[in-house]
């Protein structure tokens, strides 16, 4: 076999992968779009990190809206898959603002945090079982940091650990470290 022939099978055969792989992305199958909820207020609104749902044990997504609710401070909303829509806290001025979303704890309960509120106003880590019973366990004071907006995660330790936005010791941030009991 020459060399040009050899050649133009290697091109032939390029040729018709791509041709292949072709009709295979042409004929993908379409994707279904499903609206589950629309937020507004009086419920929650407004989530800032849509992105940021957590899968509860039970199968529903579970997430934060920092205004809207009972006085119009956020709270916690759970969906179920097929979008049954739930606010399951409703936030005050003891925990104000929810930026963050949540994290599903190895415990079945879900850590988040608050931008403002808690004993300081600086915001804090709280807890929230599937039940909806909420534990503030931490209340950031500006000395060592404060403004949370992401949630926490758990270390391999069984820590949570998160950044604040502002406060601490140059008053742009810090980086926390709180116990699943609170301290």
């Amino acid at each position: 076999m020459t060399m040009q022939r050899l050649k133009n099978l290697h091109l032939l055969a390029l040729v018709l992968t791509l041709a292949l792989a072709t009709l295979g992305i042409s004929g993908a199958h379409a994707q279904t779009y499903t609206d589950l909820h629309d937020f507004d207020t009086p419920t929650l609104a407004s989530p800032q990190y849509p992105g940021i749902l957590a899968q509860g044990r039970d199968g529903n997504l579970y997430g934060t809206a920092p205004v809207g609710g009972n006085s119009g401070r956020g709270g916690v909303f759970s969906i179920t898959p097929s979008g049954t829509y739930s606010v399951i806290s409703s936030f005050d001025s003891t925990l104000a603002n929810p930026y963050s979303g949540l994290t599903l704890g190895t415990d079945g309960n879900f850590y988040g945090t608050t931008y403002g509120g808690g004993a300081f106003l600086f915001g804090t880590v709280f807890q929230i079982t599937p039940g909806a019973i909420v534990t503030v366990l931490h209340s950031f004071s500006l000395a060592e940091g404060a403004g949370p907006y992401a949630p926490p995660i758990q270390g391999t330790d069984g820590n949570f650990y998160g950044t604040t936005s502002i406060g601490g010791a140059s008053g742009l941030g810090a980086v926390y470290k709180v116990p699943p009991a609170g301290a």
